[in-house]
This record gives C-alpha cells, sequence and structure tokens, in this order.
C-alpha cells in the first residue's frame, strides 16, 4: 500500500529579531542555512507532498508541455545582423535546448563559422547558460560568460576564432559581460562581490596572462551602486557605467589607448539620472535633469562633459515619458511612450525629417531590436501584440520602406490570429486614479461569473510589462480562459511618475490597484472570485503575497514565482545579493519610517489566522535574486496559519536560480506545471 504523504509541518525554532525596539519572532529563520541537510530535507519534503497531490495531472501536465512545444519551430534561425563584416546568426536545431552561435564573412552565402554550439558546452550540466558574447576588433578572438549553477556567477573565458582553442585565461564570479580595447588584447570586465553578488570592480585583462595579473582599475565603494563597463556605438570609447536606482555615474577611457586612466563624465549627483551616447563631437545625454521627471534629450561636446554644458536637444514633456535612443550616421531614433504605447520617432540630424512609425493597436509591444551597426539607414525593430506574433521588421529610414525579415511561426494548424481579441479596460483605485489593463481572449469566450481568468502583474523597479503575443499562453486562452495584464503602478507604463507613485513610502499603491482591477473585472462580469486567478513572479511575486493577505476572498488560485515575500529581514541583510543597492527602491529599514511601513505589507510579516486562495509557490534552491529560504519560510508560516482546507504547494527546483530552468524547452516544463495547477482547479483536463 503506498504512503499518504501529509503536508509537511515545519519545525519552529523562535528567532528574536529586535530593530527599533521592535521585536520579530521568527520560527522559520534556521531554513536560510542552504547546506544544512535538514533544510534540504524539509525542501524535499515539500517537494514530495506536491508531487503526490498532483499526481492526478502528471499526464495532462505532460500534454500541455508537448502541446506548448509543438507551437515552437524547432529548427528555428534569428534573423542575421551585421557587425563589423561578419553576419552573426542564432540557430536552434531539432530536439536540442540550447541555442548554436554562428557567423559568415561578409555575405550570407560564405561558409558558416561555428562559434558554439551550446548542447555540446551544456551536456554535463544539469544547468547552462552562456551569454556576454564579446568578438575583439580584428574578429579573431571572442570573450564569454558562462553559468553552471544559476547564481548568475560568471566564468570569462576567451576563445580563438581562428583555432577553436579555448584559451587558458579563466576568470571567475564575473558579470560574464566585457569588452575589448581597440589594440585586441586588452580586455575590460566586471567581478561581483562573492558574498552580496553586487557588482563592484571593473578589471583590466591582458590576453595570455591570468587573472592575477589583472589590473583592477575601477572600484564602486558605494554598496548601493553597481557597475558595468561596455563600449560605445561609436567604438570610440570604454565606458564605465555606476548605478543605482535613482543615480548615475559614467567614466570615459579612449579605447585606443587602454592603458590610460579614466576620466568622469559628470560627478554623481543624488537623484541626476542619466546616460551616454557618442556621435561625432558630442555626447548626447538621455536624463532627467532640471526637475524633467519623463526625461528629455541632452547633448555636450566631447571636451567639455560637465552638466553645466549640456544643452536641450528634446525638451521635457509631461505626457511623454522618453526611454531610449538608438543613434545612427544620418539619423536619431527616439523611443517615447504615450499614454502606456510605445512610439518610435525618426529624426534626419540635418533636420529635413522628423516623423513618427505608425501602429494602430492600443495593446501592442514595439522594441528598437539589434541596431548595433552605426553606418546605415535601416533601423531593425520588433512587433508583436496580444493577438499578433513576433515579427522583425527591417525599416529604411531613408524611403521609409519595411522588410519583415522574420514572422513567428505558431505550430498549430489550429491556430487563427483572427480568432482572437484583444482590447484596453481602466480600473478606478481606491484614491481615484485610473489603472489600466490589457486583455485577451477568443473571440468565442463568453464573459461571465463562470469564465476562467488570469490576472498577472510585476508592479517594481520602473519596469513595464507591455502586451505581448505568447504561444504558451494559448493553451489557456484556447481552454476558455481570459487573460488580463495589469499596469499597475511600480512600473512605467504611463511614464515616470506611474513609477514613482509605486514605490518606497508609497508602494501600497501597487497592491491596491491590483486589488482594484480584480475587483473591476468581477463587477464588469469578466469573471467571479470563483474563477479569478493571479499570477506573479519576483516582485510581482511579493505583490501576490499581498493580495492573498489583504483580499484572500477575491481569488480561487494564486501562483508566486520565486516570490519577495520576507522584505523586512531582506532588506535588514546587508550580506544577502541585492540588498544595499534597493534601498531606494523599497527604502531602508534601518529608518524607523521605512521598517514601520514594510512591515505594514510584508507579506510574510503579515500572515494571519483566516482562509486563503488555493497557491502554488515555486523557487531556485539556487535563486541569486530572491533567497529560497523567502517562499519556504512563507509556505512553512503559511500552513500553521491557513483556516482552510484549500491547496498549499511549494516546489523548489534544486538545480536552478532565479530564472528557472536553462534549457528553452525545460523552461516550458515549468510553464505547463503552473497551466495545469490553473486548470486542474477548473477541473480542465483535456
Amino acid at each position: 500500500m503506498k504512503t499518504v504523504i501529509k503536508a509537511p509541518i515545519a519545525r519552529k525554532i523562535p528567532k528574536h529579531l529586535k530593530v527599533h525596539n521592535d521585536i520579530r519572532v521568527d520560527n522559520y529563520y534556521w531554513l536560510n542555512e542552504r547546506e544544512d541537510q535538514n533544510v534540504l530535507d524539509y525542501l524535499k519534503a515539500e517537494n514530495e507532498f506536491y508531487e503526490q497531490e498532483t499526481a492526478h495531472t502528471k499526464a495532462f501536465e505532460t500534454s500541455l508541455f508537448e502541446e506548448m512545444k509543438a507551437r515552437i519551430k524547432e529548427d528555428d534561425t534569428s534573423v542575421p545582423y551585421k557587425y563589423n563584416g561578419y553576419w552573426y546568426i542564432v540557430r536552434y536545431e531539432k530536439g536540442k535546448d540550447y541555442p548554436i552561435y554562428t557567423r559568415k564573412k561578409d555575405t550570407l552565402e560564405a561558409h558558416e563559422e561555428l562559434l558554439f554550439d551550446c548542447n555540446e558546452l551544456a551536456k554535463s550540466h544539469s544547468y547552462f547558460k552562456l551569454v556576454g558574447l564579446s568578438v575583439s576588433p580584428d574578429n579573431t578572438m571572442v570573450a564569454f560568460g558562462m553559468d553552471t549553477v544559476g547564481r548568475r556567477q560568471y566564468k570569462l573565458q576567451i576563445k580563438s576564432l581562428i583555432t577553436g582553442e579555448v584559451f587558458s585565461d579563466v576568470i571567475e564570479n564575473t558579470t560574464g559581460s566585457s569588452t575589448w580595447a581597440n589594440d585586441n588584447c586588452t580586455l575590460f570586465y566586471t567581478k561581483k562581490d562573492s558574498q552580496t553578488l553586487r557588482s563592484n570592480c571593473i578589471y583590466k585583462h591582458k590576453i595570455g596572462h591570468s587573472e592575477s595579473e589583472d589590473t583592477l582599475v575601477f572600484t564602486e565603494d558605494d554598496d548601493t551602486f553597481g557597475v558595468a563597463v561596455y563600449k560605445s556605438k561609436s567604438r570610440a570609447y570604454i565606458i564605465i557605467a555606476c548605478y543605482s536606482t535613482m543615480t548615475n555615474e559614467y567614466h570615459l577611457l579612449d579605447a585606443n589607448t587602454p592603458d590610460a586612466n579614466f576620466k568622469v563624465f559628470q560627478k554623481r549627483i543624488r537623484g541626476l539620472e542619466y546616460s551616454i551616447a557618442h556621435f561625432e563631437d558630442q555626447f548626447y545625454i538621455l536624463t532627467n535633469k532640471d526637475k524633467a521627471t519623463n526625461f528629455k534629450l541632452m547633448k555636450t561636446s566631447i571636451g567639455a562633459t560637465g552638466l553645466e554644458n549640456w544643452v536641450d536637444v528634446i525638451s521635457h514633456r509631461d505626457e511623454v515619458l522618453l526611454e531610449d535612443i538608438e543613434i545612427f550616421k544620418s539619423y536619431l531614433v527616439v523611443s517615447e511612450r504615450n499614454k502606456g504605447l510605445t512610439k518610435l520617432r525618426i529624426i534626419r540630424w540635418d533636420q529635413t525629417e522628423d516623423y513618427y512609425l505608425p501602429f494602430d493597436s492600443e495593446t501592442y509591444t514595439v522594441n528598437t531590436g539589434a541596431n548595433i551597426d552605426f553606418d546605415t539607414e535601416v533601423l531593425r525593430y520588433s512587433y508583436n501584440s496580444l493577438t499578433q506574433p513576433a515579427s522583425v521588421i527591417d525599416f529604411n529610414m531613408n524611403t521609409r520602406s519595411k522588410t519583415i525579415m522574420k514572422e513567428q511561426e505558431v505550430l498549430d494548424p489550429n491556430f487563427d490570429k483572427s480568432n482572437y481579441t484583444s482590447e484596453r479596460i481602466w480600473a478606478t483605485a481606491d484614491d481615484g486614479t485610473k489603472v489600466p489593463m490589457s486583455i485577451v481572449r477568443r473571440k468565442d469566450t463568453v464573459l461571465g461569473k463562470n469564465t476562467p481568468l488570469l490576472q498577472y502583474a510585476y508592479g517594481s523597479y520602473g519596469s513595464t510589462i507591455d502586451p505581448y503575443f505568447s504561444s504558451i499562453r494559448l493553451s489557456l486562452l484556447d481552454r476558455g480562459f481570459v487573460y488580463a495584464i495589469a499596469h499597475v503602478r511600480g512600473g512605467e507604463y504611463l511614464g515616470r511618475k506611474w513609477y514613482e507613485e509605486g514605490k518606497l513610502l508609497k508602494k501600497k499603491n501597487t497592491f491596491t490597484d491590483f486589488i482594484a482591477c480584480s475587483k473591476h473585472l468581477i463587477a464588469n462580469n469578466y469573471t467571479s472570485a470563483n474563477h479569478l486567478y493571479a499570477m506573479g513572479g519576483s516582485a510581482g511575486g511579493l505583490l501576490m503575497g499581498v493580495i492573498v493577505n489583504e483580499a484572500p476572498e477575491l481569488y480561487n488560485g494564486v501562483i508566486a514565482a520565486v516570490p519577495f515575500v520576507d522584505v523586512v529581514t531582506t532588506m535588514l541583510d546587508e550580506t544577502i545579493p541585492l540588498t544595499t543597492g534597493e534601498y531606494d527602491e523599497w527604502g531602508n529599514p534601518n529608518d524607523k519610517v521605512f521598517y514601520d511601513y514594510m512591515k505594514s505589507y510584508s507579506p510574510y510579516d503579515n500572515v494571519k489566522a483566516q482562509s486563503y486562495p488555493n497557491i502554488l509557490v515555486t523557487t531556485g534552491l539556487h535563486d541569486s535574486q530572491v533567497q529560497y529560504w523567502e517562499p519556504a519560510k512563507w509556505v512553512a508560516k503559511l500552513r500553521t496559519y491557513k483556516q482552510d482546507t484549500n491547496k498549499l504547494y511549494l516546489t523548489t527546483n534544486m538545480d536552478a536560480g532565479h530564472g528557472g530552468a536553462s534549457g528553452r524547452f525545460e523552461a516550458l516544463k515549468e510553464d505547463a506545471q503552473e497551466f495545469a495547477f490553473l486548470l486542474d482547479l477548473e477541473g480542465i483536463y483535456g
């Protein structure tokens, strides 16, 4: 007879945490010992309980995975892009999980050179990721970063593109990215603090030398800042970027003189954000200077980069967020966001043309793509919407003609994009603010109290979740689900102010916006509380943790992926990766004002004796962004407090980190797992 596993009950070992004369008792603090066998046993027990309780859905979950996988073109190839005389291509082969990187010299008809076959490199690893491919100016070498654990601590190496030999130069604990000086033998890279994983040091490496001989060229001493190093698009400068949530600083070095000293562009001033792009004898600066909340574009000469020399190019506009720029030899391309919609503005440097690319929908996503080539009239951008598969488009800025280079193929004979419809609607938040939602469904899905609806949001760091097409999502839509993205405050969907209104001491707006959207969907007969589901990951998992505490009655089920739920304890621990760099997002709880505010919403601190919805929680043992113990502690506490018989599952990937499984199809298994959870709650198994 098969043994029935009961829901694991974690043992309580009280730990008293005293700050500002306030004592919090954490009974599950012991779970943060990653190597402790008792911790591993508890996580294993939760996994076994989950497997037992969902055994009846496993066949369906497998069929969902196969269904999702079948829609994806396995033998797929990226649109080639040209850089420094070579066409670069990424392709996938049928039955293989990882990309193959190749290039061709001068023309696409030339012999294909293999750079990396990640399928071969990944063979002996349960997790694998290749990043930061950086080809030397003379095209003979490539630097690359490799992670085989999932904690984003990359090993940097260099490969000869002439012989295929991987050099003995090995640099540990980097960000994975690097950039070459123009001498073809000097490589600049970024190292991380081994404990906090903060990017804090820039080094200079000479080919053929050991890491111990590398020169430290910059150290970021402020633990609220990170650093990166890259080359300007003009290839003229090596640039060190120092960044925090609300402040920037850059340092410049002529790429032809790698042994000279970096010079500061403009010293950091708290609250001054800026980014730079080089063109001829000018630097163009995207900045919030002069209280330009939505940013403006300025410029200054290369010989006078201080703040006092900056002059306006595109002035600040209250209703338009200036998001990014792309510089070409004859054109400036500006990415703007107005009323939630991204627009691409094209301006000739000689001022003879200034126009926008036309887009019609209210539920689309557009991004400028791989525009590495400086001397071209062609702008590459990608476009998709909730109902339109992604396209890569080359737009000739001179002739205004466009060529669709690639359109995402959905390998499903029953798929017809005309069967789906999308819309944008607006809910009213508690303070009267109008909050937009982007919604997609099949046209034949009847809206009503029995209609299942999945509501998704993120809502932090100014990160905007634009309405995008997903072939994976079709597995819900085709089974009668409606899908809604709530563009809550904390993102930048409606401009920079939208972000400012959802951070620090206004963070609760993110949570109340989401709840207001849920109530609007129910009140307007899109669904009912018995069929409404919510989902969010990472900082979006924090959002999930709050809504199940504050409004559990609105949701039948919630999925919290790698959730940030122990806000106070994490933000008080400066040894945890990323903590100090997050103070400008969440606040510093060493200040009692922020401590009290965080504690008032932190999901772990506000678990209470009440009924909770059905909840699926996922995490990764090696997560470097949100440590596994946050969701583990949260679930342990929920088990002791919840006053219901609803499902509560914790599943921990013992091999992966924050991004989940590393293979493109392995990752689909996690999507199938989540969808099976939702469909099971709806009683749908086919």
